[in-house]
């Protein structure tokens, strides 16, 4: 059941982090609320998380694969840039959590 929390407060977290980046491009208020709906729940499902996931490999699945999601969605729904750099490190992200898994 760890995993399924863990996979939730990603969701949530990349719903968060959209939401920033709508709030920078708009000038309505509603993304603030999407922006603390999303951290408030990605945190809650971390800390449920936890419970059966060591807090290293949990917060670096959390935060590497967040990371490698937010680039992707950042790519692909907001136009940016995709740089040469960005996909390495993502890589190398994927790299050292299959390692810390084995």
């Amino acid at each position: 059941m760890g995993f399924v929390y863990l996979v939730g407060a990603i969701v949530s977290e990349l719903f968060g982090s959209s939401m920033l980046k709508l709030n920078a491009t708009t000038t309505s208020r509603l993304p603030v609320l999407g922006v603390a709906f999303g951290y408030v729940t990605a945190f809650y499902l971390l800390s449920l998380a936890l419970l059966s996931i060591p807090l290293s490999f949990a917060y670096a699945f959390w935060s590497g694969v967040g990371t490698a999601a937010t680039a992707l969605i950042g790519f692909l729904v907001f136009k940016e840039q995709v740089r040469i750099q960005t996909v390495v490190g993502i890589a190398l992200v994927i790299v050292g959590l299959v390692l810390m898994k084995l």
